[in-house]
C-alpha cells in the first residue's frame, strides 16, 4: 500500500501537483489519469522518489518516505519495480541478459540463481526460448512483456508502469493490461499505472485517479467512471469518438 498525504510540487513559481491526498492499495491496479500537463507525470515522479516533494508525505506500508536514509531508501529502491514508457531494455544485452540485469544489481543471489529466476520470470509472461534473442529482433508487444519480466525478476513489493501500452496496437495493448492485472492479483504487488489509454481505464482500473490542473480532481474504479457526473472527467474520458458510443450505450442501458 502506497499513502499519498497532502503532497505539493512547484518549480519556481509554478505550482505543478497541490495537496494531493490518495491511497494505492495493494493487490489493485491503480491508475493515474488526466490530461498532458495536467501534473500526473510528476506525481509518479514523486511516488518513488526522483523528485523531491515541498509539501506532505508518502508512506510506504506506513513508512515515510521523506524520513528515510541512505540505507533505508536503497531497500525500499530493491522493493520497487519499473516498467518504462519505451522499455528501455539494453540493446547490447540479450533477452535474458535484461531481466537479470536489476539482480545482479540489487541482489546478491548467485548467477545460477539470476538465470533460475530470469527463466521463470520470461515463462510466466509467455516469453519462453527468447533468452538468447536481442531487443532488436522483438516486436514492439515482446519487449514491453521483456519488460514486466524484468521489473517483476527481483519480486517487487511495488510496481510502476509508466504509459505500459504507448506504441502498442489495440490486440498487444489488451494483452499487457491483462498481464500486468495479472501479475497485480498473483503477487498481491502495490502497481501504479500513469496512463492516457481509456480501454485499459475501463478494463482494469481497480482504482482510478484524475488528476486535473494539479489536483486530485476524481476518484473512483473502471466501474464509477462511466456514471460520474463529474465535468471535467467526463470531457477528458468522452473525447473521442469510441468512448462517446460507450457512453451512449452505457446510457441506453
Amino acid at each position: 500500500m502506497i499513502e499519498v498525504a497532502n503532497i505539493s510540487k512547484r518549480f519556481f513559481d509554478h505550482q505543478v501537483i497541490s495537496n494531493i491526498s490518495v491511497l494505492f492499495e495493494r493487490g489493485k491496479t491503480n491508475l493515474i489519469i488526466g490530461q498532458s500537463g495536467s501534473g500526473k507525470t510528476v506525481l509518479m515522479k514523486c511516488l518513488v522518489g526522483l523528485l523531491q516533494i515541498d509539501e506532505g508525505e508518502i508512506f510506504y506500508d506506513e513508512r515515510p518516505l521523506t524520513k528515510m536514509g541512505f540505507t533505508e531508501r536503497k531497500q525500499l529502491r530493491q522493493e520497487i519495480g519499473m516498467l518504462f514508457q519505451g522499455s528501455a531494455l539494453f540493446d547490447s544485452m540479450t533477452v535474458e541478459e535484461n531481466v537479470m540485469f536489476p539482480l545482479s544489481m540489487f541482489t546478491e543471489m548467485p548467477i545460477e540463481a539470476q538465470r533460475e529466476r530470469a527463466n521463470f520470470c520470461l515463462k510466466r509472461v509467455n516469453l519462453t526460448n527468447s533468452n538468447k534473442l536481442f531487443p532488436s529482433e522483438l516486436s514492439g508487444g515482446m519487449k514491453k512483456r521483456v519488460a514486466i519480466a524484468r521489473a517483476i525478476s527481483p519480486q517487487p513489493k511495488y510496481l510502476f508502469c509508466d504509459e505500459p501500452n504507448s506504441g502498442l496496437d489495440p490486440k498487444n495493448s489488451i494483452v499487457i493490461d491483462n498481464l500486468i492485472r495479472e501479475i497485480t492479483q498473483e503477487y498481491q504487488i502495490t502497481t501504479v499505472i500513469n496512463t492516457h489509454d481509456m480501454n485499459s481505464v475501463i478494463e482494469i482500473g481497480d482504482k482510478i485517479a484524475f488528476i486535473y490542473n494539479g489536483k486530485l480532481w476524481w476518484e473512483g474504479d473502471h466501474d464509477d467512471i462511466l456514471i460520474t457526473e463529474n465535468k471535467e472527467i467526463n470531457d477528458f474520458i468522452y473525447s473521442t469518438k469510441l468512448m462517446q458510443k460507450i457512453k451512449h450505450l452505457t446510457t441506453k442501458s
